[in-house]
């Protein structure tokens, strides 16, 4: 299962994440997305821990606890929903 963590103290490492959630389980893949333009951590992460039983228990867990100064969001990740692109610029 993929979760999404949010609201992450910006200079937390994919180490300190491994750390945190392997508590609950074997991590599979940590990835804290970069902001394009400053190339600095966004703030989130999405972590995965194969076994579904194991994310749960660190969801329950975690969701809502204090890392680095803030309260942590963690939720199950859905995927990302179409955003249209296109601009719509050109009403023909």
């Amino acid at each position: 299962m993929k979760l999404f963590v949010g609201n992450l103290p910006f200079k937390i490492t994919e180490g300190e994440l491994q750390d945190l959630f392997s508590e609950h389980g074997e991590v599979s893949d940590v990835f804290i997305p970069l902001d394009r333009s400053t190339n600095r951590p966004r703030g989130f992460a999405f972590v995965t821990i194969d076994d579904n039983t194991a994310a749960q228990a660190a969801i329950e867990a975690l969701n809502g606890t204090e890392v680095g100064g803030r309260n942590i969001n963690v939720n199950e990740a859905r995927p990302r929903e179409d955003r249209g692109g296109g601009g719509g610029g050109y009403r023909g």
